[in-house]
């Protein structure tokens, strides 16, 4: 039958603007990180039950915490991402894109506020350090976590060594009962060559010592500084970090978008296809 003058020519019945690439390539992207998002939430809800009431209480977020809350987050985001690009669901995608999109300049915003304010960060980090001190004994790993660091950067307490007479075990009052009074942590120890058996006694004392005598046996300068100057020494392996985390966002975002605009494309291909299939002219 002829067509009517001036009627665009319509596609075949088996097109498809909805490219199988694109949409594959967005659920098994989606599905990596759903499978990531549940060994989080395990690993979180692994360690929360390990440990006891006190874990980590100086801290801001319990780690396990928080990682169970990003892994649910996470595992929402993906699974709208898996489900709308397998059922080429619009509603499901652009919340994906949106939620992904949110996430991504919330992550930028918090980097340019950390390097605007960088005092306050500064303030803020010297504040969790000293909390960590307090509550070194409180905790099995807190206490491992502070020995890592301290060991990793050179350091000892804060801004000085004298900062772990702010823990109630190593505190230099005359009325403490500690075996463990004026000290300072084993990490705090300057290395000793082929030492086969740590001596975790090292520090024994060492917050009566002046710093000139200390630093003979113990890293005198505190960890802020070290870590302030190790981030500063390595921007661009941090800078690296940022933008591998930034890319696999940005991917998603791109293709949900490309994949959405397919779908709305297809959809008015089949209400064209149906408009005009019982037209005499078409």
């Amino acid at each position: 039958m002829a067509r009517r003058p001036g009627a665009p020519a319509a596609y075949g019945e088996e097109f498809s603007f909805v490219s199988p690439l694109v949409k594959y390539l967005l659920f098994f992207f989606n599905m990596l990180f759903w499978v990531i998002s549940m060994v989080m939430v395990a690993v979180g809800v692994y360690a929360r039950l390990m440990k006891h009431a006190a874990a980590l209480a100086c801290l801001a977020v319990d780690p396990a915490i928080l990682l169970i809350v990003v892994g649910v987050l996470m595992f929402l985001l993906t699974f709208c991402g898996c489900i709308g690009s397998l059922r080429e669901n619009i509603c499901l995608l652009q919340t994906f894109s949106l939620c992904l999109t949110i996430v991504f300049l919330l992550q930028l915003a918090a980097g340019i506020l950390g390097f605007v304010f960088s005092d306050k960060a500064r303030g803020k980090v010297s504040e969790l350090i000293n909390n960590a001190i307090v509550h070194y004994r409180d905790d099995l790993d807190l206490q491992n976590l502070i020995d890592f660091g301290q060991k990793k950067f050179s350091c000892c307490g804060g801004i000085s060594y004298r900062d772990w007479s702010q823990n109630m075990y190593f505190n230099c009052s005359e009325d403490n009962p500690s075996r463990e009074r004026c000290s300072v942590p084993y990490s705090c120890c300057l290395p000793t060559p082929n030492q086969a058996v740590i001596n975790t006694m090292c520090g024994q004392g060492m917050q009566a010592l002046d710093y000139l005598e200390a630093s003979k046996v113990i890293y005198t300068n505190g960890c802020i500084d070290k870590l302030v100057n190790w981030i500063h020494s390595n921007l661009f392996l941090l800078g690296g970090v940022a933008l591998g985390l930034a890319i696999p966002q940005l991917v998603g975002i791109l293709l949900s978008q490309v994949l959405v605009n397919q779908i709305k494309d297809q959809i008015k291909l089949q209400l064209y296809n149906q408009q005009h299939r019982a037209d005499p002219w078409y």
